[in-house]
């Protein structure tokens, strides 16, 4: 077997990555759901995104579902600040761990924010700055960093050069996204092998779609790496508005089933968490594509007559 950790540390993003791909719901539900998640055992929940409502439209009520949630101890709530108005508004509203994103691809990154990376490199400099003087801890999130619909592969060297950069300006901590679910463990096990190498020091987190199947591969081959940190999404919400094709976060359960199996400590009850999946998806009104959710964990037996 291979030298795994003794736990890991999930970062639950439904509420904000998984529900700005679904079709909006009411304010209440989404409170309804972060309070559910928050009684899973969870200790960190990216709670929403400060970002204009008209390019995600999902997200227009972040004030009032982070003043309506239950606000749990121990549990680090995160929010997503794509600008220097969002980072101002998430620091108003008393986050203190704050993600800023840069996609690797230019063209996905002026399909999300309209700018070009180099541009958007420049505005996290002072992201960083504003939000250490407002006390918050910022971690850069770089996304296509395995590939981009609409460039293609993603080379191990523009990754590296954008994690120098913000490194270099004071991130605290980095997270490689799988836009488009095109990571495999062979692409994985490069770019952290050239990153991990490079800064070893700076904690670093994975987040996989499962669009090709392949995200319970790519964390096992992240693990091999060292790396504890990863983001996933109750039910496998969501995708990416801006990224065709990008549907299926890995699923939390799914990830926590697979974690437990192995033995890694989570500190997240699964079958509290798969009642929470089953409410997921009554909320968006949709067949979410979690296994876990369907079939239960590999123990649950069937009743015989």
């Amino acid at each position: 077997m291979r030298n795994l950790p003794d736990s890991v540390s999930i970062r639950e993003v439904g509420p904000r990555d998984g529900l700005q791909s679904e079709s909006p719901i009411p304010t209440a539900d989404k409170i309804r759901l972060i309070d559910a998640l928050g009684r899973t055992g969870l200790r960190r929940i990216e709670a929403v995104s400060f970002v204009h409502p008209r390019a995600i439209p999902q997200m227009a009520d972040a004030d009032e579902v982070w003043a309506g949630m239950t606000r749990v101890d121990g549990i680090a709530y995160s929010a997503l600040a794509p600008n220097s108005r969002g980072a101002a508004r998430a620091l108003d509203a008393g986050f203190d761990i704050v993600e800023v994103v840069v996609s690797a691809s230019d063209t996905h990154n002026r399909k999300n924010v309209n700018r070009s990376t180099a541009e958007s490199l420049d505005d996290i400099t002072g992201l960083i700055t504003t939000l250490h003087d407002g006390g918050a801890t910022v971690e850069v999130i770089v996304a296509t960093s395995f590939g981009c619909p609409y460039e293609g592969d993603t080379s191990v060297e523009r990754v590296a050069g954008i994690i120098d950069r913000v490194v270099g300006d004071g991130a605290d901590r980095v997270a490689f996204g799988d836009t488009t679910g095109m990571a495999t463990p062979r692409r994985v096990d490069e770019l952290l092998t050239r990153v991990r190498g490079d800064h070893p020091d700076v904690p670093m987190l994975l987040h996989f779609h499962n669009t090709r199947g392949t995200a319970l591969a790519n964390v096992m081959t992240a693990l091999d790496h060292g790396v504890t940190e990863f983001d996933s999404s109750v039910g496998g919400l969501g995708g990416c508005p801006y990224a065709p094709g990008a549907s299926g976060n890995l699923a939390t359960e799914e990830l926590v089933h697979m974690l437990h199996d192995c033995g890694i400590e989570t500190g997240v009850d699964l079958d509290a968490l798969i009642e929470v999946a089953e409410l997921a998806e009554k909320l968006v009104g949709r067949t979410l594509p979690s296994g876990v959710l369907r079939a239960g964990p590999r123990t649950r037996l069937t009743a015989t007559d």
